[in-house]
C-alpha cells in the first residue's frame, strides 16, 4: 500500500508529545495548522473555544477535488483527558504505550495521525478524490464542545468519517445513544451533629435515599444510568445542609431515555418530600442518538474500502457519545471508525501500530472510492 508506515508512526509519536488537554489545545492547534499548511491546504481556525473557555478553536482545512466525486468530511479531535501532559511514548514491538505516569493520548492522536497520512498519500500519488474537508475539533472530551460550536453551514460535505473509536481497524460505529445530564442540588437543614442532630435535615442522607430508589447501571441492552459525582458537607460534627449530585442517563431509544431520566428525577423529588428537604434539578440533553442501517451509502462505502485492503468491517453500536452524534444531529451523516487502540482514558492505554497502518490504508480507500 501507499501508506508510509514509518512516517505514520513518527507523526503519531510527535502528536502525543504535544500537550493538548481539554480546553488547552493551543499547542496542538498550532502544530496541526503547520502540518496542513505544509501540504498547501487552505487552513483556518474558528472561535469555538470562546464558547466554553478554551484557548483554541476547531482547525478546519480544505483539499479541493474532483467535482464529479462525493465531498467528504474527515474528522478527529485534538484534546485528551488528564493526565495527558508531557507524555513519553514507548514503542515495544507492535505496541506503543505511555511511560506509565500519563495516558498515551492515542484517543485521539491516532485519528489525527491517520488523517494527516491520508492527505500526504493523496498528494504523493496524485490520486483522484472529491472535495475533502478536514475538521480537527477541540474539547471533545467531557461534552463534545468543539463540534457543538462548529458552524456546519460553512461546510459542503454531507458525509463524514470520524477516526475516534477504540478497537481494531475495520470497526465501524453506526449507532450511539442520546445522553441526558442530571444535576441535582439538595438542600437540608444544618445542625450540630452531637448536640441537636434532630434539628437538622441531612442532605447527604436525602441523596442516599433517593439513589437507593433508583436502578443504576445497565437497565437493558439499550439503556444505562449512572450517578457519578456527589459533593457536599463541611465537617463530621455538622449535619450537612447541602449536597450536589451529578448523574446521567443514556439510551438508543428516546422513549426509554425519557423514562429513565424521569425516574431519576422522581426519586429525588420523593426523597426530598419525605425528609423535609428541598431539591433543585437541571436536566440537559447533551447530544442526540444516531443510527445508520447497514445498507446506508456511507456504510457501504466503508465496507467497500475495507474489502479493498483485506479488512473485515465490523458494524456495531457504542454506548458512548462522540463528535459523530453532533454531526449527525446537525445534518451531516457520520460514522466513527476504529483506529487500533485500547484502554483509553487510563495509564494502560495502548496503540497497535499494525492497526494504525490498516486504519490509514482503509481511510485512503474511503476517500478514493467516495
Amino acid at each position: 500500500m501507499m501508506v508510509n508506515k514509518e512516517r505514520l508512526v513518527q507523526t503519531f509519536l510527535e502528536i502525543v508529545k504535544v500537550n493538548s488537554q481539554t480546553k488547552n489545545e493551543r499547542a496542538m492547534a498550532d502544530y496541526l495548522k503547520g502540518k496542513l499548511s505544509e501540504l498547501a491546504l487552505a487552513v483556518k481556525e474558528d472561535n469555538a473555544g470562546e464558547a466554553f473557555g478554551g484557548n483554541a478553536g476547531n482547525v478546519l482545512a480544505r483539499m479541493e477535488g474532483n467535482a464529479d466525486k462525493t465531498a467528504l468530511l474527515l474528522s478527529a479531535h485534538m484534546d485528551r483527558v488528564a493526565p495527558g501532559e508531557n507524555i513519553r511514548p514507548v514503542v515495544e514491538g507492535d505496541m506503543i504505550k505511555s511511560g506509565g505516569d500519563t495516558i498515551l493520548g492515542a484517543d485521539d492522536g491516532a485519528g489525527l495521525a491517520v488523517i494527516l497520512e491520508v492527505l500526504q498519500v493523496l498528494q504523493e500519488n496524485n490520486m483522484q478524490h472529491g472535495l475533502l474537508e478536514i475538521v480537527f475539533t477541540v474539547a471533545e472530551e467531557g461534552g463534545l464542545n468543539g463540534s457543538k460550536a462548529l458552524a456546519v453551514e460553512s461546510l459542503v460535505a454531507k458525509q463524514a468519517v470520524i477516526f475516534d473509536s477504540s478497537g481494531d481497524a475495520g470497526v465501524v460505529i453506526n449507532q450511539a445513544p442520546a445522553q441526558d445530564e442530571i444535576i441535582v442540588r439538595i438542600y437540608g437543614q444544618a445542625a450540630h451533629a452531637g448536640v441537636a442532630p434532630e434539628k437538622g435535615v441531612n442532605a447527604i442522607v436525602l441523596a442516599a435515599k433517593a439513589i437507593a430508589r433508583m436502578q443504576v447501571g445497565r437497565l437493558d441492552e439499550e439503556t444505562t444510568t449512572n450517578i457519578g459525582v456527589i459533593s457536599g458537607g463541611k465537617a463530621t460534627n455538622i449535619v450537612p445542609d447541602f449536597v450536589e449530585v451529578r448523574g446521567e442517563a443514556r439510551s438508543f431509544r428516546e422513549e426509554k431515555l425519557r423514562k429513565a431520566t424521569e425516574s431519576m428525577v422522581a426519586a429525588f423529588t420523593a426523597a426530598a418530600a419525605e425528609e423535609n428537604g428541598r431539591v433543585e434539578m437541571d436536566v440537559k440533553r447533551l447530544y442526540a442518538a444516531y443510527h445508520h442501517p447497514e445498507d446506508h451509502k456511507l456504510l457501504q462505502l466503508v465496507k467497500k474500502a475495507g474489502d479493498a485492503v483485506g479488512l473485515k468491517v465490523i458494524i456495531q453500536s457504542s454506548g458512548g457519545g462522540s463528535d459523530a452524534n453532533i454531526l449527525n444531529e446537525k445534518g451531516i451523516d457520520a460514522v466513527n471508525l476504529g483506529v487500533g487502540n485500547g484502554e483509553v482514558h487510563t495509564l494502560q492505554e495502548f496503540q497497535k501500530i499494525s492497526e494504525l497502518v490498516k486504519a490509514a490504508e482503509m481511510a485512503v480507500k474511503i476517500v478514493e472510492f467516495a
